[in-house]
């Protein structure tokens, strides 16, 4: 007791300051650790945290805010799921909060919670599996294990169980041309591994204003969370990665309208490239290292049909009909099909058109020629593989464009699983500089139907389990191999066999 009556006011811990690395004061608490909630007001611990609804949360659509259709400072209400701008007095946040009595929000940049409209950071562990579904986050030690160990199932808010890797992806409204490449590259372990990584592209630097830097980024997200053990639900959607798909293609790709996706494939694996700062270097980025292979094209020009035998022989001899050889790269392999019958029985339902991928593969023997026609001359070329890439890609010609209409070619390409030897395409001197020339099939994108009316879908081998999976938007089903050659096959990835 005081001498005046007055009761004394009780001391609060002593706190020394102290100059942090940084140079800015630092305060450390020498008598005791206290919440930060003690010295420091805008610290809480938040009553309203059981109001946050898991199941509504989603965060695989674009950060906008849903009044003002802003990007800048937008928030996710915790409880209804909806995106709004800000959490000062009179912003679309603070408002929804007081008028729905919600009042848990996330910022979607920095990651920071907080409670409104008492505007207070909430730090609360329970609160992480939520900044991990926003942005998943992959050591390497675990991706080191992908391929390795016995895969495990994961549990969604639901209680579905779902195998990372093996997700359905949303059908905005006509993508799955573009959601079956995804899976596609999805499984191609060293692809995977770079993206799962987001430091291995994000320190990348760049001039202001080169906006495919984001299609980098967006691809990788995709990735990081198709691959996300944690995830709140069962599938993905690809909205903010074919949002930037469609806008650095100038609207070449869209999310509306039917596409090839050979044509995706190629466009989006140049352009991953030149993000990447790539060049014509194989190993200028990550691209070219896995998909990138070496080939000689030879051409020589045909002499008109309607010259005689002697002035064929004068032309022949000039140097404009000489044949002439060229180094070139390639990232996927051009398949033709032989033209199915022309002429068939009553019985056609039952004929199906059947071809052996080596005979398809011939082309790229070297000796096997192969007559091309331009508007006004004619050349016969063949190409002769000099370098094996580690990925190998084959496009299968389907479709044939007409005067009037698109022709689809149904023939049956019977192809083998595992150990497809490429080195029979290869001459003895090619061949002998290869280790390795045997390679299995990872990835098989399928078409169905008609031409410009079917749909897409892919099957993907699962290496850690050795199962494959068929995924068509957001249907994934285990399917058998032999069940696998039956299709109508259309884009092919191989790996080459390490074993």
């Amino acid at each position: 007791m005081s001498t005046n009556g007055i009761e004394p006011v009780a001391k609060k811990p002593k706190v020394e300051q102290k100059l942090a690395a940084n140079g800015k004061v630092k305060e450390e608490h020498d008598e005791y650790e206290l919440e930060p909630s003690a010295f420091n007001p805008k610290y809480r611990v938040c009553p309203y945290l059981d109001t946050i609804n898991r199941h509504l949360l989603d965060f695989d659509f674009e950060k906008l805010c849903s009044i003002s259709l802003t990007r800048i400072n937008v928030y996710a209400c915790l409880v209804c799921g909806k995106y709004f701008q800000g959490r000062g007095t009179n912003t679309h946040a603070y408002t929804h909060s007081v008028s729905e009595a919600h009042h848990v929000f996330l910022n979607l940049q920095t990651l920071r919670f907080y409670c409104l409209p008492d505007n207070y950071e909430i730090i609360d562990s329970s609160l992480d599996d939520i900044k991990y579904v926003l942005n998943p986050t992959f050591e390497p030690k675990d991706i080191r294990q992908l391929d390795r160990s016995e895969p495990k199932y994961s549990r969604t808010v639901d209680g579905t169980l779902y195998l990372p890797g093996v997700v359905g992806l949303n059908n905005i409204k006509a993508n799955d041309y573009c959601n079956v490449v995804l899976h596609a590259l999805s499984h191609v372990g060293p692809l995977r591994d770079y993206y799962l990584r987001e430091q291995n592209y994000a320190k990348i630097k760049r001039p202001p204003g080169d906006s495919i830097f984001n299609l980098v980024q967006r691809f990788g997200e995709l990735m990081r969370k198709m691959w996300n053990p944690r995830n709140f639900k069962a599938h993905v959607s690809p909205h903010e990665m074919l949002q930037a798909v469609v806008l650095w293609s100038n609207k070449s790709f869209q999310i509306t309208e039917q596409g090839d996706p050979i044509d995706f494939l190629s466009w989006f694996l140049h352009t991953l490239h030149r993000a990447l700062k790539g060049n014509k270097k194989p190993d200028s980025s990550i691209i070219h290292k896995i998909f990138l292979g070496e080939m000689k094209i030879y051409t020589r020009k045909i002499p008109p049909v309607e010259l005689d035998d002697t002035q064929k022989s004068l032309l022949l001899a000039t140097e404009e009909y000489q044949e002439k050889c060229e180094d070139s790269n390639f990232l996927y392999l051009t398949c033709d099909l032989p033209p199915p019958p022309l002429f068939t029985d009553e019985f056609r339902e039952n004929i199906i058109p059947q071809v052996n991928l080596y005979q398809l593969l011939a082309k790229f023997n070297g000796t096997t020629e192969k007559e091309y026609n331009t508007y006004k001359d004619n050349f016969l070329k063949r190409f002769e593989i000099t370098r094996l890439p580690q990925y190998i890609i084959l496009y299968i010609k389907r479709f044939t464009k007409n005067t009037f209409f698109l022709e689809k070619n149904p023939t049956i390409v019977n192809f083998p699983i595992k150990n497809v030897d490429f080195g029979d395409i290869l001459s003895m001197k090619n061949r002998e500089q290869l280790k390795n020339t045997k390679y299995n099939l990872v990835a098989n994108i399928v078409h169905d139907g008609e031409p410009k009316k079917g749909t897409y879908r892919a099957h993907i081998l699962h290496k850690a389990n050795g199962q494959w999976y068929e995924m068509q938007d957001l249907h994934v089903t285990e399917i058998l191999p032999p069940m696998i050659t039956l299709t109508e096959s259309y884009i092919q990835i191989y790996e080459r066999n390490n074993d």
